[in-house]
């Protein structure tokens, strides 16, 4: 696996870049937010958000604006508000310092698997369903809402595509945490709610959306 890993400490990259290396992965190290956007396209990113140039949280965005890149933030940061921000903007997981490298790896590899077509909404390349004024192309990746495309994150768009499978049917949580990310998904519990919060404010109507509570969710088809 290709990884860039964006850390400008010193005392953390270099053991991370030796540790991974162990595990048979190719790093690329860079230290500041411009690097890592002028980087060469890698399979993964470790993303640090306390960069001394960037934002990480904004370095986030810009990759997320252009790319499906699995990515993980890495920080000290303890606020809710930073993990709220970054999953909202695509990233995959967030892992708070210190941690083990054991644990970064197996969260690497829970990524990179969550990271695949979602197998459970497969369609015939040229199927494009249309629900009233929402149109999602899956052969583009590409959802329309009343002709005016609709900039989504990887995990925005697989949810999706799931609800969008059945409209008006309700999808359990643990089902759309099993199909969307993973069976025994281990990250934290308000993941799925960022998600479908951030869906509905880009579908621009929260109807779209529809909560079941203690149950899960259902695409409600708007004119």
């Amino acid at each position: 696996m290709r990884v860039l890993l964006v850390e400008d400490d010193d005392s953390i990259a270099e053991p991370l870049v030796a540790g991974l290396s162990r595990y048979g992965m190719a790093v690329r190290r860079v230290a500041t937010g411009a690097d890592a956007l002028a980087a060469p396209r890698p399979e993964m990113v470790l993303l640090d958000l306390g960069l001394p140039d960037i934002d990480g949280i904004e370095v986030c965005r810009r990759l997320r604006s252009t790319d499906d890149i699995p990515l993980i933030m890495l920080t000290a940061r303890g606020d809710e508000a930073d993990r709220v921000i970054g999953l909202e903007l695509g990233a995959d997981d967030y892992l708070a310092k210190p941690f083990s490298l054991r644990e970064l790896v197996a969260r690497m590899h829970a990524v990179g698997r969550r990271a695949r077509p979602v197998a459970a909404v497969s369609r015939p390349e040229g199927h494009v369903p249309r629900l009233g004024a929402l149109v999602i192309d899956r052969r583009t990746r590409e959802v329309r809402l009343r002709d005016t495309v609709i900039g989504l994150a990887p995990k925005e768009y697989d949810l999706l595509v799931l609800l969008a499978a059945d409209p008006g049917a309700v999808v359990a949580r643990r089902d759309i945490l099993e199909a969307v990310w993973e069976p025994n998904f281990f990250g934290r519990g308000k993941t799925l709610d960022f998600h479908v919060a951030s869906l509905r404010r880009k579908l621009g109507d929260p109807a779209w959306i529809e909560t079941r509570r203690g149950v899960g969710f259902r695409l409600v088809v708007q004119p």
